[in-house]
């Protein structure tokens, strides 16, 4: 009996493929970030590349590809070769928000297969002293007194804090003006000096503040509190149980990344976060690991796409 030549080498390159699977990983893996350093995306992927690397016996490299609200990272993942070692450290505002924010992007959500879930920043609604109110109750009945006097401060057109902020409005029934900032720190400052009364943010931002009395907060907006603001109650216990704001971050892979290996590293990626000294870095970071298998993350990333896009179209929110 003979065998075709076309038949012997599709055979050897399926070994060829299922031995490489088998191997993997063999080289470095890189994890692509699309924020430059600092900030909870970065922290995120810091918090997971050394513990990986020892879990999985190879180097695991942050390359910090910012540009483009995301897109020149997410771009660069959706083309790269998919054999597990060119992957995403994706941030939920970019994920969920980009597809509804602009109407041609050089990815989409099919690109990419999840691997995880690795974390989740809760924020907390904070406001300038002159504000009458002492809780989150008190400050949607003074929204709803006076509509259109308060002005809140977000990241910038689009961002987390932007889409958030709309969300809550929607929900409580309120109105404020939005007053778009380049970044959290003009923001802050603004909020500080009393010229914006409103900033709902991560908690780093303004954790501080809070604390020595210059800013408050009337709430933190994931379902549990945050350790470094141990007396800011949740939306929940302060009386609006449908609200919630959580960042998440995660790993994704080229869409047709095998299942074998997509399989080893979520298990991996598991074993790093699971380590002591992950958590522990975590917490002193202010951020909480969470990790969701593959199949959670993408019903994740459905869901939030859903509901994002239809708060931004209500909203009517463009990016700049």
């Amino acid at each position: 009996m003979k065998i075709s030549h076309s038949l012997m080498a599709a055979t050897l390159a399926l070994s060829s493929l299922a031995m490489a699977q088998d191997n993997y990983p063999s080289k470095a893996i890189t994890l692509t970030v699309p924020n430059p350093p600092g900030g909870v995306v970065d922290t995120s992927a810091r918090l997971l590349n050394e513990p990986l690397a020892r879990v999985i016996g190879q180097p695991v490299v942050i390359d910090n590809k910012a540009g483009g609200s995301g897109n020149v990272a997410y771009g660069a993942v959706a083309r790269a070769k998919a054999d597990g070692y060119n992957l995403l450290i994706s941030y939920s505002a970019y994920h969920v928000g980009n597809p509804a924010l602009t109407p041609s992007l050089p990815w989409e959500a099919k690109d990419f297969a999840p691997i995880a879930l690795l974390t989740v920043a809760t924020n907390v609604i904070a406001a300038h002293p002159s504000v009458p109110a002492n809780n989150l109750k008190e400050f949607i009945a003074y929204l709803k007194a006076n509509p259109g006097k308060v002005n809140y401060a977000s990241q910038g057109n689009g961002s987390l804090s932007h889409i958030g902020t709309e969300i809550f409005k929607q929900q409580s029934g309120t109105f404020m003006t939005h007053i778009p900032y380049r970044g959290s720190g003009p923001a802050v400052a603004d909020v500080l000096a009393g010229q914006v009364q409103v900033f709902i943010t991560t908690p780093p931002s303004v954790m501080q503040h809070v604390l020595n009395g210059k800013l408050k907060a009337f709430a933190v907006t994931g379902t549990k509190r945050h350790p470094g603001l141990p007396n800011v109650p949740t939306v929940a216990e302060a009386g609006m149980p449908d609200f919630k704001l959580e960042a998440w971050v995660g790993l994704f892979a080229p869409a047709a990344t095998p299942p074998a290996v997509v399989a080893k590293l979520t298990a991996d990626v598991k074993k790093a976060l699971d380590m002591p000294e992950t958590r522990q870095r975590a917490d002193a970071a202010g951020i909480e690991l969470r990790y969701l298998p593959p199949d959670a993350l993408g019903e994740l990333v459905k869901t939030e796409t859903a509901y994002w896009a239809k708060t931004i179209k209500a909203a009517g929110i463009k990016a700049d």
